[in-house]
C-alpha cells in the first residue's frame, strides 16, 4: 500500500484520535490475520483504518476525499469551497456539464 500524502495522513490521524475505541482494535490486530493476509502487521494495520476511514465517510454519504477535506479543513466554508473545486474537476474530466453533474451527485453552490 502506497503512503497516504500529508493531507490525507492528517485526515486518518485526526479520524483515529477521535475514535479511541478504533485505536485500541488497531493495536490489538492479530499478527497471524497480517501474516495470512501477506501483510506486514503495520501494513495490514493501515488497510483496516483506511477501511474503518471509508466506511465512515459512506455512512456519512461522502466520498473518502471529501472526508479528508472536511477533517483537513480550517473552516467549513473552506471545507465547501475546496469540496466544489474537486467535484468541478471531475465533471470536468467525465466531459459532463457542471448543472448536469451538480444535480446528478445533489450538489448546490454557494
Amino acid at each position: 500500500m502506497a503512503e497516504p500524502d500529508p493531507r490525507h495522513q492528517a485526515a486518518l490521524d485526526r479520524f483515529l484520535e477521535a475514535r479511541p475505541e478504533l485505536q485500541t482494535e488497531l493495536d490489538t490486530l492479530n499478527p497471524l490475520a497480517a501474516r495470512a493476509a501477506g501483510l506486514s502487521v503495520t501494513e495490514y494495520r493501515a488497510e483496516r483504518l483506511h477501511e474503518a476511514f471509508e466506511e465512515f465517510a459512506d455512512a456519512q454519504g461522502m466520498f473518502a476525499w471529501e472526508l479528508t477535506l472536511q477533517l483537513t479543513a480550517a473552516t467549513p466554508q473552506e471545507f465547501e469551497t475546496q469540496r466544489l473545486e474537486v467535484h468541478k474537476e471531475v465533471a470536468e474530466m467525465a466531459g459532463m456539464p457542471w448543472d448536469e453533474y451538480m444535480q446528478l451527485n445533489g450538489l448546490k453552490e454557494s
